[in-house]
This record gives C-alpha cells, structure tokens and sequence, in this order.
C-alpha cells in the first residue's frame, strides 16, 4: 500500500543557524547532528535533500518547527504491512515510486497510475479563479493476488527450518493448483523484509523461483517414462532385465545407493528412481523421440508466468542429444556425459510447471498466475484448458500411468507423504549442488501442487533427505487447511 509522504530538503543558503536546526531535526530525522550540519551548511548548491519518503506525522513535526530554508515536499512512500511475507514475489519500488523488482516492476504501469495535466489561471493576487483539468489523472489500481498469505506463511516457516538444519546458499518452494495454474505461495529463503530490503544480501532478494535454472536430476525420469508410454515404447508393466550399472558414452552410470540389478517392470523403474532402468527406456525411445518430448513438455521455453525475470531454461540440442541418448561419444567432458533421460543434461527453470501435465492428466502448458484477473475469465481461469496456450501435452491412456507409479518415486518415499492422503512425488538424489522435490497431491485426484529447492545444502546429499520432508510439511499443512479429503 501507499501512504502520504514528504521528502526534505533545504536551500542552505537561507539557513541562519545550522547547528541550531540541526539539532531540531536529527532525532526528527533519524540522523546524527554532524552529518546535517555538514548539508544545511553547504553553500556550494542551493538544494540538498535531508530525507526521502518520511511518514507524514514526522513531516508535520518538522513544518511546526518552521526552519528558514527548510521545505517540504509532497510525496508518498510505499509499504508492506506484511513485512517479511512473499518480499521477493512482491519486489520493491525507488524513491520515485517506480517498480524495480517483483510484482512491483513488473506491475508498474497498473499500479503507478497516470499523472494528469491542469491549467490554472490565478487573478493579481494569485488566488486561483479557474482550474481546468486538461489531461485527467488516473489513479493506480490495485492488485489482488492468487497467494493464500496461511500456506505462504507455512511454507516459508518450512523454509526456514530447511535453512537453520542444512544451513544452505538459498530455498525455494511453490505450491500451485494444477488445476487452474493459479500460484497459492511462491517462496524464497533467506528471507527478506519488504519494508527494509537493504538489509538482506543480494542474492536473498532475487526471486529465484522465476530467475534461476537448475538441473532437474531424477525428477526428470517421469517425463521421459511418460514419452515412452505415450509413444507405445513401454507398457507399466514391461519387463526389463538389468544390471546394477550401464556404460553412457565414456562414463559408468550406477543406480542411486549402488542398488543391485534385476528384473524390473516399467513401473517398479520409476517407483524406485531406477538410473539404469531409466536410461534403458529413453534409450529405447530413441532421441529424436525423447527430443521431441522434451519440446511438448516445454523445456527450453518460459512458461510465461506473470512475473518479471523469467529463465527460459536450456536443454541440449538434438545432435548433442543424439550422441547422449544412443551412448555414442560426445564433445564434453566425462563427468557432463550423463543421459538426457535421466534428467542431468537438461536444465531449467520448470518447477512451476515439472509435473503439472501428469497432474491434470496430460493438460500440460498452462501458464502459472500469480495475479487475479481482474476482467473477463480467460481460459486459463477454466478447468480445461481451451486454447493453444493450454493444449494437451499427452493423451490420457498415457497420462495415468505416468502419474501411479510416481506415488512412491525416490528414495524413500515415505519421507515426503502427508500423513492420511496419498501424495505422487519425485525427488532427486543426486550429488549436484541442488536438492529437489515436487509432487502433487492427492494422487488420484491431483489439486495441489508443490515443489521444493535447496541449494548447495551442508551435510546431506539426497532430495529425500532434505527436500522430501520439506514437502511432505507443506502438504500436511495445505491439504487439510483447503479442506482436501484425504484418499
């Protein structure tokens, strides 16, 4: 919200007693004597500002003391009654109340309004007799937000446990309802407070759901399974023969925990966050299939969220993947040679959207909102999605069993389950610098949607250890508090 404001500043020139103003003004001012002696003293400018953005109570203070050279200038200054909550999805302005970040730049134009024109026209004694608004003002309007300021709360707290545990670089967790892409808490740990962002490191107050890219890992393997049923490759209950460990180009892939090999069906590889089982069906579907589903599931792309700074993410182009995928040799070093289809050579930004399309059954590309709308539904506000921007990303006999056997995916996946309702997630176990889970819940029925970051975590290595509880605490909080029967 905006409240009236006044900045100060002072012509030093017309200032008769400088240290006498200035101790009238510091504890005013919340400045130290010196430092105003040194501006009202200046006389090498005609102008210096002593304070922006004051509250009005401490501006009316000052004009009662009547300071020769001393003015006031009508302004307002911006506040977050909310302090600490969802600081980096709402951003910050400048003094000159432009946006600069968050929902507050990319809003701006909303939110600031229109300054207007008048002409007034003032008789000999300057008293006005006619006041012509030529250009009208408009004033900003407000904005009311899809976030659910309990679950956000939450989930920060949850973030915040995370943070003082593995004590590590950064956080972050969504929550989402698959169902109308509508974003219920979007945060960020370290924490920052709205009404004092100075006050944090800077990469605290960057919005890293939206601006960062991470390599998914293990929570991948869904996608490529779902590119493979969809496709008729594999069937849930395909059998595969495999041993503990496969040769990917010049590196040596071993199963999460140096697992034994065996007979595995399709989907025992996915409930068990199988590597080599994994790799072994992207294999079979061939790169330029993988490819492709790599394309409809929208990886590489933004997925136009409402909020500013977006990554696009990165994902291997085909030759690249081609050598990857059919275990030929490539151009790169043997620690970066790890299938495509195992998650670890794409990279993005797509935990707002990772498994939303086995949420909602196959309807994928649906863009995630962050604000209401405030006209007319759009199509992204209905059910099921009507237009082009949210088109099916798979058929439903696909789509169900991508979603079954993801109830129990990673290792293990009784960390991550709310207690009396049945939660499908993936989580990665992967020693990169970053720990992730997501999943949505209930499984049958998907409604929630929640994903989990931490980077560069100290101690533990696996997303089950730290980034499974997290989000198994968020949906225990969330399902229950939406009223969500369990199933």
């Amino acid at each position: 919200m905006s409240e009236p404001a006044d900045d100060v500043a002072v012509t030093p020139y017309l200032v008769k007693d400088a240290p006498r103003a200035a101790r009238l003004l510091a504890p005013l001012l919340n400045a130290s004597e010196d430092d105003l002696v040194r501006k009202l003293a200046r006389r090498d400018t005609g102008f210096v500002y002593l304070a922006r953005q004051l509250p009005a109570g401490r501006a009316a203070a000052i004009a009662k003391l009547a300071i020769p050279g001393v003015q006031l200038i009508p302004t307002s200054r911006r506040t977050y009654p909310r302090g600490w909550l969802a600081a980096q999805l709402l951003g910050g302005v400048g003094v000159d109340g432009k946006g600069l970040a968050g929902l507050e730049y990319g809003r701006d134009a909303v939110l600031h309004g229109r300054d207007g024109t008048r002409r007034m026209t003032k008789d000999a004694l300057q008293q006005p007799i006619a006041v012509q608004d030529t250009v009208p003002a408009e004033e900003g309007k407000d904005l009311r937000l899809t976030l659910d300021a309990a679950i956000q709360s939450r989930v920060e707290t949850v973030l915040g446990d995370v943070g003082q545990k593995y004590r590590p670089k950064g956080a972050t967790a969504i929550v989402m309802d698959p169902r109308n892409g509508k974003i219920l808490a979007l945060a960020n740990w370290p924490r920052v407070d709205a009404n004092d962002p100075s006050g944090a490191p800077d990469y605290a107050r960057q919005d890293r759901a939206v601006g960062f890219n991470y390599e998914p890992g293990s929570t991948f393997k869904p996608f490529t399974v779902a590119g493979a049923l969809q496709d008729g490759v594999v069937k849930p209950d395909t059998r595969f023969e495999l041993g503990d460990t496969i040769q990917v180009a010049d590196r040596t892939i071993h199963n999460n925990q140096d697992e034994p090999g065996g007979i595995f069906t399709t989907e025992q590889i996915l409930a068990q966050s199988n590597n080599v089982g994994t790799i072994t069906i992207g294999q079979r579907l061939g790169a330029r299939r993988f490819s492709r589903w790599v394309d409809r599931f929208g990886f590489g792309k933004p997925t136009g969220v409402d909020l500013p700074g977006e990554e696009r993410g990165q994902v291997l182009p085909l030759p690249i993947v081609l050598r990857l995928v059919d275990g030929q040799p490539a151009d790169r070093p043997g620690h970066q040679r790890h299938a495509d289809a195992d998650g670890h050579r794409v990279r993005g930004d797509r935990q707002r959207r990772d498994p939303a399309p086995a949420a909602r059954g196959g309807h994928g590309r649906r863009r995630p909102d962050s604000v209401r709308p405030t006209g007319a539904a759009s199509c992204r506000s209905t059910p099921r999605p009507t237009c082009a921007e949210c088109s099916r990303v798979s058929s439903p006999p696909a789509a169900p069993p991508a979603r079954s056997p993801s109830r129990a995916t990673g290792s293990p996946a009784r960390r991550a389950r709310p207690t009396r309702s049945t939660a499908a997630r993936a989580c990665t176990p992967s020693p990169s610098t970053w720990r992730r889970s997501y999943g949505f819940a209930p499984a049958s029925q998907p409604k929630l949607l929640c994903a989990v970051m931490v980077d560069e975590p100290q101690g533990a290595i696996y997303g089950s250890v730290i980034a499974a509880p997290a989000f198994g605490q968020i949906m225990a909080f969330a399902l229950p508090y939406l009223r969500i029967p369990p199933h």
